[in-house]
């Protein structure tokens, strides 16, 4: 009998694990991506008594395992069953099944499904089943509220249906171009769902970033880890580099998202930060475009005698104008795959890609993008200019519904305004007042975890507490306060206030940095301008919003059945 483990042979019949690129699994089903398919033995791969199935084409090869050979492996702990694929049976089951699941993602709470059909899913059994909290449906999605734990049922969940995540899935569970299901959607629901799905997989390190960034800040201020040391240097690279190179990272996560190839859609992100293209805005100003107005900008360079206009920081840190490139450029590339010849369409479709979209992005798209983002800052500028009040009123409506936006996934929206903030300005003020949102409804779950007597929400409100001290409001909305209806209000209410004086006074955030208590270090100045002045008007609004959301709710909630008791 051959001990050799069944990964080893498998790799052995791919050229040996040198020529393996990378290799996922779906259950039975394994994804080799090999760097030279010439090297592959398919009839090798075919005989081995493990694999049921096989196939290789462009560099690719699926293996089906035999269910003795999965099951085997399973066994003897080469497979590590999940305690949640019962849960995710059920959820498969309750959406409509495998063959009405379009596409599969999560966000930090939450399995985001692409539903071919709404209507055959069972809301009511999802929601009465241990481990969902609550189901939405928001932005063309079918959203199955789970709480902490969204990654290991996600994880259960592909495991279970063979599906391929974040991406679209026929019946088979394998993934398919085109066709995102769900009918015909609003021009607001594709700019979220687009937003969401390029921004969303790159905010767990981007707050990381964030948070080594308010820390260095803070160390530096304390006189702890000068700004002139090696420790500081090294780990503000850390810091900074990540959202100085968002274009890439943008630029790998928006091709997955608009079906390109991820390498073209990052090599667009390099062409935006090339240091020689960075730098060329110090160099001598060749002249105007649309001088006299608002949009004014200068260009230091042409192409073929075309200006090429560019912010004065370049286009590191930005996020509109990759997307954009990016969404573009997927059609050109997808309609280059139809007519390019197989033979040498390996490197003529990035070579024409590229090309094309680089040149296209400096000279059309990025000046575009500019305008637009300068638009939607004048707005709010604006906005904040009203004399004495205006900060107030932008507090008062971030605070008061950001939650509400929460729900539905509108959020989504308002998040690149402070990534362009950022780029341009080195700091934010717009998304503020939306810090204490999070503490306000925290506390209004403290005054009812305190205050009830019902056994089952307390179970339910003391994780929510937990969890909304560092910024995961879900399980308290969905879990606590919305079914209560009452307590959300009064959340929304303590958001507003605590908001207001936030935004009254201009209150500035330098990172995108962690949520909840995690976030406080992303409002230090690092410059050394305003040291830790923002941090405590932020700290401040927070406790308005917490000791307004705790004191209403201690004395307007009251459990139902309290309530029934007086009425009889």
């Amino acid at each position: 009998m051959d001990t050799q483990p069944v990964s080893d042979r498998i790799a052995a019949c791919l050229g040996g694990s040198d020529n393996l690129a990378s290799c996922t699994r779906r259950g039975v089903k394994l994804r080799y991506t090999v760097k030279d398919q010439s090297l592959v033995e398919l009839e090798k791969l075919a005989a081995l008594p493990e694999v049921e199935q096989c196939e290789a084409a462009n560099g690719r090869v699926r293996v089906t395992l035999t269910a003795e050979c999965y099951t085997m492996q399973a066994k003897e702990n080469r497979l590590m069953p999940s305690k949640y694929d019962g849960l995710a049976r059920i959820i498969i089951q309750n959406v409509g099944g495998k063959s009405n699941i379009n596409s599969v993602a999560h966000c930090i709470t939450r399995l985001r499904f692409k539903l071919k059909d709404e209507s055959k899913a069972n809301k009511e059994v999802l929601e009465s089943t241990d481990g969902v909290i609550k189901v939405m449906q928001s932005g063309g999605q079918y959203q199955v509220v789970i709480g902490n734990n969204v990654t290991d049922v996600y994880d259960a969940v592909l495991e279970v249906g063979h599906f391929q995540g974040a991406g679209e899935v026929d019946e088979d569970g394998n993934a398919v171009e085109g066709g995102e299901g769900g009918g015909k959607k609003s021009p607001v629901s594709i700019l979220i769902d687009v937003i969401s799905g390029v921004i969303q997989p790159t905010l767990g390190v981007l707050a990381a970033t964030g948070i080594i960034k308010g820390l260095l800040a803070l160390f530096n201020f304390l006189g702890w880890i000068p700004d002139t040391s090696g420790a500081y240097q090294i780990w503000y690279a850390v810091g900074n580099g990540f959202f100085y190179f968002l274009p890439i990272i943008l630029g790998y996560t928006a091709a997955k998202k608009f079906h390109m190839n991820e390498f073209i859609g990052m090599a667009i992100g390099v062409a935006l930060c090339y240091p020689n293209m960075v730098n060329i805005t110090s160099g001598e100003v060749l002249g105007t475009v649309l001088g006299g107005t608002p949009f004014e900008m200068s260009y230091y360079t042409t192409f073929f005698g075309i200006p090429v206009v560019m912010p004065a920081s370049g286009y590191t840190s930005s996020v509109v104008p990759i997307i954009l490139a990016v969404a573009i450029g997927a059609q050109l590339e997808k309609w280059l795959r139809k007519v390019i010849p197989d033979v040498i369409k390996l490197f003529i479709v990035p070579f024409v890609t590229l090309v094309v979209m680089v040149p296209l992005t400096y000279l059309v798209i990025g000046p575009i993008s500019a305008i637009l983002c300068s638009i939607i800052t004048m707005i709010f500028s604006a906005v904040y200019s009203i004399p004495v009040v205006g900060g107030a009123v932008a507090g008062i409506l971030i605070g008061a519904f950001w939650q509400v936006l929460v729900i539905f996934g509108l959020h989504w929206g308002l998040v690149p305004l402070g990534l362009i903030n950022y780029s341009t300005l080195g700091y934010d003020y717009i998304l503020s007042p939306y810090f204490c949102v999070s503490f306000a409804q925290t506390f209004v779950v403290l005054a009812m975890l305190l205050k009830t007597r019902d056994d089952k929400l307390k179970k339910v409100a003391l994780p929510a507490f937990i969890s909304g001290l560092f910024g995961v409001t879900e399980p308290a909305i969905y879990g606590v306060t919305l079914p209560k209806k009452k307590p959300f209000v009064i959340s929304c209410i303590g958001g507003a206030i605590g908001g207001a004086f936030i935004g009254l006074m201009g209150t500035r955030s330098f990172a995108m940095g962690g949520l909840g208590l995690f976030g406080l270090p992303s409002y230090i100045d690092a410059t050394g301008g305003t040291g830790i002045q923002n941090m405590i008007y932020v700290i401040i609004g927070t406790i308005i919003a917490s000791v307004i959301g705790f004191v209403l709710t201690w004395f307007l909630y009251k459990d139902e059945d309290e309530k029934a008791v007086k009425k009889a």
